[in-house]
């Protein structure tokens, strides 16, 4: 991390959908920071125009802005960008066909490198594989600093650190508010669809990873079924299929392999303003799953994503109007005690006896969300050396940015941790 580089950050992928959202975040902020950074992608002509479009939307100059040409097939361009930064933002996905690459041209050069992957059989090949050169190069790896997951990774992080006390589980709950409609961009259809398709991928990937398995801790956490109605959240509940379980998952990992500390146990849940719309959502899962558990039906989804996503999903992602409509709340209910034992793997007497809620709150998850927490995670990276773990190698973000002011950070830029009802049990 000592290394002379040209650029602070290179954000690759610069004219994808969320690339190009990703390059505004960067101009915004860049003066203030008094970073150096630089664009890269395959088309140069694209970038050129792109860069352009920023500098109206955002009236900052970017005429010293760096513009290189990379491209995911050719492995020497991904080596010469990779040479020329501290750290690459890496937006090109979907990162199961896309990623590797970018990954190994940053950690062969010893630079640092973040995506905002939601892809849990990316993220953890990742750390299977390039762990161990990662840490002997001295750089970090850190996936899902999108939406996916920092809210839910540092979120968990925020609830432990307001606890006061042992948590024992965590359930969260995410709720999507649009007041004009809600849209996402074709290449997290696309992402999904092969994630749920190639899902089988993930047990023995784990074994691999982590051939130890976590302490089992008492009392489990129930499942709470299918569909449930939480008096929390008031609303009518589905488990939620993202990465976000797995990357804390993770994180919870670490901390209880390199700190000694129990882990918690998490699930993650998705509101549904009424039953109607949960009953609608379960059909439309359905569908989903049975299309992309087989080829002729993955083509179908990819040829056809705004019909058979029931309008969600499209290749021109959603308006202007509905970024600036759309915001979030993730909930998350943390049960424990009121004292910590002396080993992580001792049993408590008692039932749990207390409960904390947390929330965290932001803009549009998927184009306003996902730059700022990207960017800060970047910041941090760039600034707070000493506050990260102490060797580098591939790490989730609560693992890696949880001594850091990443919360503090989010804070100031429009993403909200708030602690609100404490009780006993």
């Amino acid at each position: 991390m000592s290394v002379t580089r040209e650029y602070d950050l290179i954000i690759f992928g610069a004219t994808g959908f969320t690339g190009q959202y990703v390059v505004e975040e960067v101009a915004r902020i860049a003066e203030e920071e008094n970073i150096t950074w630089a664009v890269a992608g395959r088309n140069i002509e694209k970038i050129e125009v792109g860069l352009e479009n920023v500098e109206k939307q955002t009236g900052k100059s970017l005429k010293d802005v760096g513009v290189i040409k990379a491209d995911v097939g050719d492995l020497n361009s991904l080596n010469e960008m990779a040479k020329k930064g501290r750290i690459v933002l890496n937006c090109v996905g979907p990162y199961r066909f896309h990623g590797e690459a970018v990954v190994n041209a940053c950690v062969k050069n010893g630079t640092n490198h973040l995506d905002i992957s939601g892809e849990p059989q990316f993220l953890e090949k990742m750390q299977l594989d390039y762990h161990t050169a990662a840490k002997e190069n001295n750089c970090y790896v850190v996936g899902a600093c999108g939406f996916d997951s920092i809210p839910s990774d540092m979120g968990t992080v925020f609830l432990e650190q307001q606890f006061a006390g042992q948590v024992n589980t965590v359930e969260a709950y995410l709720n999507i508010k649009a007041e004009h409609g809600f849209h996402l961009n074709y290449g997290t259809w696309q992402s999904a669809i092969y994630g749920f398709a190639c899902a089988n991928e993930l047990k023995p990937l784990r074994k691999k990873l982590f051939p130890q398995r976590l302490p089992v801790m008492e009392p489990k956490l129930k499942s709470r079924g299918v569909l449930h109605q939480n008096p929390i959240v008031k609303s009518w509940c589905l488990p939620f299929p993202g990465s976000d379980r797995s990357v804390v998952m993770r994180s919870q990992r670490y901390f209880y392999e390199k700190e000694k500390k129990r882990p918690i146990q998490m699930a993650v849940y998705f509101q549904c303003s009424s039953i109607i719309a949960a009953i609608l959502t379960i059909l439309s899962a359905v569908v989903f799953g049975l299309l992309a558990s087989f080829k002729v039906g993955r083509s179908l989804l990819e040829k056809y994503p705004k019909v058979l996503s029931f309008g969600v999903f499209d290749h021109k992602g959603p308006t202007k109007k509905e970024i600036d409509g759309t915001s979030f709340v993730l909930t998350l209910v943390g049960k424990g005690w009121n004292e910590k034992l002396t080993e992580p793997t001792d049993a408590y007497s008692n039932k749990p006896e207390k409960e904390l809620v947390v929330r965290v709150s932001g803009p549009e998850l998927g184009y306003v969300t996902t730059p700022i927490c990207m960017i800060q995670a970047a910041l941090v990276l760039l600034r707070e050396a000493d506050k990260l773990p102490s060797e580098g190698g591939v790490y989730p973000p609560g693992a890696a940015f949880a001594k850091t002011s990443l919360i503090n950070r989010l804070i100031k830029n429009g993403i909200n941790f708030e602690t609100g009802l404490r009780s006993s049990l």
